[in-house]
């Protein structure tokens, strides 16, 4: 007989079952255990998904609301844009999202330039970027005024 065979009726086969069952059980609880918390983590951590909102035109402000060299943030569908009345009165529009981590731009009047906060890059008001880390401008919106209201609309 052979040192890993067991007799039948020894008791030993009795054992290695037992055994294995709880080797089996243990394991499965382990597994359930790794399960019940990670799996939570990692919904907190995948962000959910937000069918995009199918908007081709906004009305972004009112003439009386923003003066000459300043900027606002409006919404445009589920992403921001930036809407921008340069010294001359005239009317810029881009996606507020900068192309380098899409962080929020603003617009800062004292460099009559789009800054981006989160790494210091910097977009001239025909939306090109001109310095810092931003790979590509910012997409560019058609701006319309109709009585005292703003529209922004996507470019065709």
């Amino acid at each position: 007989m052979r040192s890993w065979e067991v007799k039948v009726g020894s008791g030993v086969a009795d054992d290695l079952s037992r055994r294995r069952l709880l080797d089996v059980l243990l394991s499965g609880g382990l597994v359930a255990f790794l399960g019940a918390v990670f799996y939570p983590v990692a919904r907190y951590l995948t962000p959910p998904k937000v069918a995009e909102i199918a908007t081709s035109t906004v009305v972004a402000a009112k003439v009386s609301e923003i003066k000459p060299n300043a900027g606002k943030i409006f919404r445009f569908g589920s992403k921001p844009g930036i809407l921008v009345r340069l010294p001359s009165g005239e009317w810029r529009a881009f996606s507020a999202v900068c192309t380098h981590l899409q962080c929020t731009v603003q617009y800062r009047s004292d460099l009559e330039q789009i800054w981006c906060p989160c790494h210091n890059g910097h977009f001239d008001l025909s939306g090109k970027n001109v310095s810092g880390p931003p790979p590509a401008p910012l997409e560019p919106y058609d701006v319309n005024v109709k009585g005292d209201e703003v529209v922004v609309s996507r470019r065709a």
